[in-house]
């Protein structure tokens, strides 16, 4: 065996050993499972254990785990939501960029950096990272929120500034005395971005779908088919210039229209939380923990600076074109730390002469704190919102048109016999035969295209979140025969808003005196919410096992009296 090779797997061993025991650790002690991993890339780092040698292969690894997760997230991506939400993604994300560079820029001026550096700093401070958020996130199961969807809208146009801020930064080490060489550079760009968008349009019309339905004949084969499109579209933005992560989330897009979307995407929840892994010991490995001691008294003040200032900047603009203030804090919160691009773009103007390792270690410094603390801002944000909302008034409208646009179609709760919160599948099929037996149901969900899914089954819907307090307390269920709540309930994940608990407080402040109905997966949850005042806890799953059984036995009996003798 070539010991190199040797030497690697051995490396990998190790550490998917290190992360698994800090995992546990972190579980035990309830903490999200990022910090923990990043931890474990510190621990594994050259200024701790020294474990990581094989820094290529790590790398390596690491972008194969974000073209595979923005290709996941390019799945979820419809041609209604770049309608629907592309003037408040442009207007936060443009906002955003401008607002944190220009008080960055002024603050570090004010810490007494030089203007150059001082330039580089601010920028570095408006890349957040897509990575964590898009994981956070589809670990709350908010990915298809409101909130989740108009962050991630911002979030690409985010990618955007950051290739152009990279590009501008290669054409500059290439060649200072040329100058028409940098934009030269960026109409590149654009024309083999225009070129690829273009590409991916053809595919999706033409190719998509015969494609696919030969492919999925073997799940293994459709497996490995998204991973390979998935990387090489990715490769194919690096080589072009606009990155790796939009020609990963390109070619998610590019399957988005697909029938196969949903199968593709559960098939790759697993792969991509191992690879995710590398890409978070990565990060840890990457941090110079020896550059850092001098400069933790500026590394708190820009901390706090994209602690608060990114959040409230992005929940003024969202408040401005008529969203409330709960759609804008939670998506403000995502943008609440810096990117592994920060690194990257400083590392650039290190080696072209523009700026000191020491200004690198106080961008490393405040990447670490404000990735470590925003994980827990995002992960906790509905008991954030709890404790700031009576302050965030400022920042909400008399009427938060923006939502009702967004969610156009939406009918009034009263004239209905049932409320449904939840339209998964458990949801629609419990909607379906309410329906069929002449009762009239409403079905409420925060995801816009689980509303426009129960629509077509000829049923009306309205936008809303059964964790929102605020909503549910001010509905009208007056005439309201029973309120039935189909969201899951994961207790596996960190998530401080329980939705079954939270319909109920809300229910309770509406002063609500019908019957309610909850689903349970877990039998043991059961006496806890009907000690809450639940009417009636439905367990799918044992349910259908017991109609399973009662089958099986009637078939069994039938088969009996059938025999003779």
């Amino acid at each position: 065996m070539d010991a190199n090779f040797a030497s690697i797997f051995y490396e990998i061993a190790l550490l998917v050993l290190l992360a698994a025991g800090v995992g546990f650790i972190g579980l035990l002690l309830r903490q999200p499972l990022v910090v923990a991993f990043i931890a474990v890339g510190v621990l594994a780092g050259p200024d701790a254990l020294g474990l990581v040698s094989s820094v290529d292969f790590i790398e390596t690894l690491s972008q194969i785990s974000i073209a595979v997760l923005l290709f996941l997230v390019g799945l979820k991506l419809d041609v209604s939501l770049v309608r629907n939400l592309g003037k408040v993604a442009v207007a936060t994300g443009l906002g955003q960029v401008t607002f944190t560079a220009f008080f960055g820029f002024l603050i570090c001026l004010a810490l007494g950096i030089d203007a150059v550096t001082s330039l580089y700093i601010s920028v570095a401070l408006t890349f957040s990272s897509t990575i964590i958020i898009v994981k956070l996130l589809s670990d709350k199961q908010e990915i298809g929120a409101l909130h989740g969807k108009i962050a991630l809208g911002f979030l690409i146009v985010q990618d955007i500034f950051v290739v152009l801020a990279m590009v501008t930064l290669s054409a500059i080490g290439v060649g200072l005395g040329d100058d028409t060489g940098g934009v030269w550079d960026v109409v590149q760009v654009f024309l083999g971005g225009a070129v690829m968008i273009g590409a991916v349009i053809l595919f999706i019309r033409y190719v998509a779908d015969p494609l696919l339905s030969r492919v999925a004949r073997s799940p293994e084969l459709m497996v490995i088919f998204a991973v390979g499109w998935a990387a090489s579209l990715a490769a194919l933005g690096d080589f072009l210039g606009f990155g790796k992560e939009l020609g990963g989330l390109l070619a998610g897009v590019s399957l988005a229209s697909t029938e196969f979307r949903e199968a593709i995407s559960s098939r790759l929840a697993s792969l991509r939380d191992f690879l995710l892994l590398f890409f978070f010991i990565n990060l840890g490995a990457g941090l110079q923990l020896s550059t850092l001691g001098d400069q933790i008294g500026p590394a708190i003040v820009l901390s706090l600076f994209v602690l608060i200032g990114n959040p409230l900047i992005v929940l003024a603009i969202m408040g401005y074109m008529g969203y409330r203030k709960r759609t804008g804090f939670l998506a403000g919160l995502t943008v609440a730390q810096i990117s592994e691009f920060s690194l990257i773009f400083m590392a650039m103007g290190i080696t072209i002469g523009h700026i000191s390792g020491e200004a690198m270690g106080l961008v490393t410094l405040v990447g670490l704190v404000t990735i470590a603390l925003s994980v827990y801002m995002i992960t906790w944000s509905h008991k954030l919102f709890e404790i700031c909302e009576p302050y965030l008034g400022l920042f909400e409208r008399p009427n938060a048109y923006r939502e009702t646009e967004d969610t156009e179609g939406s009918d009034s709760i009263r004239g209905h016999d049932y409320v449904i919160f939840g339209l998964g599948r458990y949801g629609c099929r419990i909607g379906a035969k309410l329906h069929e037996k002449g009762y009239r149901v409403l079905g409420i969900d925060f995801d816009p295209e689980a509303l426009t899914n129960w629509r077509r089954m000829g049923l009306d819907a309205t936008y809303g979140d059964a964790t929102d307090p605020e909503f549910v307390a001010h509905m009208d269920l007056s005439g309201v025969k029973a309120v039935v709540s189909a969201v899951p309930r994961d207790r596996g994940a960190l998530s401080e808003a329980d939705p079954q608990l939270a319909l109920l407080h809300g229910l309770h402040s509406a002063n609500y005196r019908g019957r309610v109905f909850l689903s349970v997966q877990k039998v043991a949850e059961a006496d806890e919410l009907l000690g809450q005042g639940a009417s009636v806890v439905l367990k799918p799953f044992d349910d259908a096992a017991d109609y399973a059984v009662r089958q099986l036995i009637a078939s069994a009996e039938e088969d009996a009296a059938a025999t003779p003798g």
